[in-house]
């Protein structure tokens, strides 16, 4: 147990992680020159293209120092704040985590919210400031930073470049000087936190762990206490860039379970796997059921691809167990799933992998949160979607979900942040100076208007140098109504949303506008109407395509004309009645971008 070292990487999206943690494989020697690419450890060509980590991962070098063979577990997290708990576990795996900030841009909020975490659960903090082979590089004001930020020594700081290759010397040396060797009792019965787990088409789901006390051997029945399932180990091994089969693990140890397991929702992040015939007293603390934050309807475009869209959702939940999926059915739409994401990056990286992997192209409806709805029976319900809200007579009150808001920025955009965030409805709590133009803002607001273009609207603000995190803190009463769009009378249930009482007249004004653009003229005149309850509260009329009837009459009487167009008029009104009005697909994403 002396010469493990088990440690993680913390840092903001794009802070050069990915590149480091290639140089530290590089010159542990655990990937060769011929296996070498870059971002060894992200598998999805989306993770490369975008240059984020969406899936942690864990891999174990070798490395020598002072004579003495020692083993260093890698447990990469991801850096968005949508799997904030899936980094929480990565980090209650570890004793030691490397703070890596990037010299051109400084400390950023998820680096912060991170950051706390680890501080959190008591590890050993290394200061990296990457990037500085960059001629854009301000090693002295960042390094002021993060003095600051953790109140460590100036010479502590290790200045590091992830393409070059300085400082990993460095980082290596502290890891194994300065990172405790993981505590535990070999003795005791088994106690292991499942901290990942991938799915394989061959052997089923694959779970990664870490042994806090105990040992576990190939072939010992295992049981995972949240679940209460049991299932027999069938390999167990280490990661290396391939699984590596053990017979035994030991305390310490950062290992792979396989063991026929088929459904994902059976391994869940955080949770305890101890052996049935010694199990241990309690489960690891810090479990929580992953919620869904953000909701939305997804359809095939082509209706009868819906067979085809559920078993690439079965898939995807496979591989994701944070993806939450149920049938719904839509009158504009068809036949489609009501989905819950953990956040909107993750929504658009389903998407993403809808179409690519499964070559699904897929309607997205506006995305929603949960609501909870009080009726005057005093009973509660949780409302996904506005079409599921109860009758407004029998509402007593709703209550929405409120997010604690941390902005970072330059402090030559504050004014317009505060603009941004006040619209939004929120309200500033705080206001702090990291360094004489970087202030971090923090605000409370409701999670339902974050969802909607937030953080684009942010990113323009301040022309990009803004950075964004949110936890959410609780529920509050809210007046919310529920603002319906009509065609020719008859409700669109799609273009339907939960909005606040204030918001509610000008959001209704600009989708009639908006959709008065969209959808094609028809035979006949189309009424476009925003409603709250029955009380219209905006109108725009689509005029219909009119052939001119009287266009042969030359002179004579006025009655002819008239003859004529009273017989247009009345099939006018036939046609109304059994004509459809058919809404393109850009109208409803358009709603999501109505600015």
């Amino acid at each position: 147990m002396e010469h493990i070292r088990n440690f993680c990487i913390i840092a903001h999206i794009d802070h050069g992680k990915s590149t480091l943690a290639d140089r530290l494989l590089e010159h542990t020697g655990t990937v060769s020159e011929r296996e070498l690419q870059a971002q060894v450890l992200d598998d999805m060509d989306l993770e490369r293209e975008r240059g984020i980590t969406i899936k942690s991962h864990a891999i174990q070098m070798d490395y020598k120092y002072e004579g003495k063979d020692y083993v260093l577990n890698l447990i990469d997290t991801p850096g968005h704040v949508d799997f904030s708990y899936e980094v929480s576990r990565s980090i209650a795996a570890c004793e030691g985590a490397l703070l890596i900030v990037d010299a051109t841009q400084g400390i950023q909020a998820q680096t912060i919210s991170n950051l706390y975490l680890a501080i959190e659960n008591d590890l050993e903090i290394i200061p990296v400031m990457n990037k500085m082979d960059l001629d854009n590089a301000m090693p002295d004001e960042v390094e002021e930073q993060i003095i600051e930020l953790i109140g460590c020594e100036r010479e502590d700081i290790i200045r590091a470049s992830g393409k070059t290759g300085m400082g990993v010397d460095d980082i290596l040396r502290d890891i194994i000087t300065k990172v405790p060797a993981p505590k535990g009792e070999p003795e005791a019965p088994l106690q292991a936190l499942i901290f990942d787990s991938v799915f394989n088409s061959f052997r089923g789901i694959i779970a990664y762990f870490k042994i806090l006390n105990g040992e576990i051997k190939k072939g010992d029945m295992v049981k995972f206490v949240n679940t209460g399932k049991q299932y027999d180990a069938d390999e167990i091994g280490v990661l290396r860039l391939k699984q590596e089969p053990r017979k035994v693990l030991k305390t310490g140890d950062v290992g792979y379970i396989i063991s026929g397991i088929k459904t994902a929702k059976e391994v869940k992040v955080g949770d305890t796997i101890t052996q049935v015939n010694r199990p241990c007293d309690s489960a690891i603390e810090g479990f929580e059921e992953v919620k869904p934050m953000v909701f939305a309807g997804v359809y095939p475009v082509d209706t009868d691809d819906y067979e085809e869209l559920r078993y690439a959702m079965e898939k995807l939940q496979l591989n994701d167990a944070s993806l939450t999926y149920e049938p719904e059915s839509s009158a504009a739409l068809g036949f489609g799933f009501r989905c819950g994401f953990l956040g909107l990056l993750h929504m658009e990286i389903i998407q993403e992998r809808l179409d690519r992997e499964f070559d699904m192209s897929v309607i997205t409806t506006t995305p929603n949160v949960v609501y909870n709805v009080f009726t005057k029976k005093d009973e509660v319900f949780e409302v996904y979607n506005p079409s599921g809200l109860p009758e407004e007579k029998h509402i007593d009150y709703i209550e929405e979900p409120m997010i604690r808001a941390q902005v970072i920025t330059k402090s030559d955009y504050i004014g317009q942040i505060m603009t941004l965030c006040l619209e939004k409805r929120g309200e500033m709590t705080n206001q702090t100076y990291l360094s004489s133009d970087r202030v971090e803002l923090t605000f409370n607001m409701p999670l339902g208007e974050v969802v909607f273009d937030f953080y684009d609207k942010l990113k323009s603000i301040s022309k990009g140098y803004a950075s964004f995190d949110y936890v959410q803190t609780d529920y509050r009463r809210s007046k919310l109504i529920k603002l319906d769009i009509l065609l020719n009378g008859e409700k669109v249930d799609a273009l339907s949303s939960l909005i606040h009482f204030d918001n509610a007249y000008s959001f209704g004004k600009r989708i009639c506008e908006k959709l008065k653009e969209l959808i094609p003229r028809q035979q006949f005149d189309i009424a476009i109407q925003a409603a709250i309850g029955a009380k219209i509260i905006s109108r725009s009329t689509i005029k219909a395509v009119r052939k001119d009837v009287t266009a042969k009459c030359y002179g004579g009487d006025i009655t002819r004309k008239r003859k004529l167009l009273e017989k247009q008029k009345k099939g006018k009104k036939r046609m109304k009645q059994v004509g459809n009005v058919q809404v393109p697909q850009k109208a409803f994403l358009a709603v999501l971008k109505l600015d």
